[in-house]
């Protein structure tokens, strides 16, 4: 198996540095350095769709926490029917009940709404008291892989639990896949893939200059932009890693 690179990015431009470097595939938000990333815009999906690249939006309509009233879910229901309608390959989606645990009624409507595209459960799973119950539960409820930094600040420091969860997934028939990711850095790579990971995940910025002052209202001059030179050094680390499986 390919060792899977899945690059995290906010607007066409980072579609395309991520598919000229080699990723396999992308996830794409918005509002990323603020918020963690939130919904993008539907004409986002579309445009990144017709680069060919797998495109998996991140479905999250605000910032804040993961537990959401049935309105909430049925907007996110809605734009997780209309990313795939754009033809998204996959879908990024995280729900949680006030008491840490996966909301099953939630995560099953979402799923059910991607018909059959591919679902990761993001780093919602790692505030999650038993990642590895959660593992087999999002595994029934026909998720395709989660996202992990196996609950620490930056995924090489939770590499001991990734390990634990990777294993776990292997002895269950890897129904589902585990991604390594949360402040992945090119050199923590190698490390990743050798905990048995099936991806990692990084969003592979850095900061650009704005290109003049955005007036009254417009918010800071500068954006983040997809460094091909991160994206390029990811994927050689990925690739010269053992394969995960």
């Amino acid at each position: 198996m390919t060792n899977v690179v899945e690059i995290a990015v906010q607007d066409v431009a980072g579609v395309r540095i991520a598919q000229a470097a080699g990723a396999d595939r992308v996830e794409l938000c918005v509002a990323l350095a603020a918020t963690g990333g939130l919904t993008p815009p539907i004409g986002l999906i579309e445009v990144a769709v017709a680069t060919g690249l797998p495109i998996h939006p991140l479905v999250r309509s605000r910032p804040g926490g993961f537990c959401y009233d049935g309105v909430e879910l049925d907007v996110l229901v809605r734009d997780v029917r209309a990313a795939v309608r754009a033809g998204a390959a996959g879908v990024v989606v995280g729900a949680l009940t006030p008491d840490w645990a996966v909301d099953v009624e939630a995560i099953r409507a979402l799923v059910d709404a991607a018909g059959g595209a591919g679902v990761t459960f993001h780093r919602a799973l790692d505030v999650v008291a038993d990642a590895r119950g959660a593992l087999d539960l999002l595994a029934e409820l026909g998720v395709t892989r989660v996202l992990t930094s196996g609950a620490a600040q930056a995924a090489i420091d939770g590499r001991a639990n990734l390990e634990l969860l990777a294993a776990h997934a292997a002895s269950t028939g890897g129904r589902v896949q585990v991604m390594a990711g949360g402040g992945v850095r090119v050199q923590d790579i190698g490390a990743l893939f050798g905990a048995g990971v099936d991806a990692v995940h990084l969003s592979a910025r850095r900061a650009a200059p704005g290109a003049g002052a955005s007036g009254p209202g417009g918010g800071p001059d500068g954006y983040d932009m997809t460094d091909e030179s991160i994206v390029r050094a990811a994927v050689q680390a990925a690739r010269s890693a053992p394969a995960s499986g």
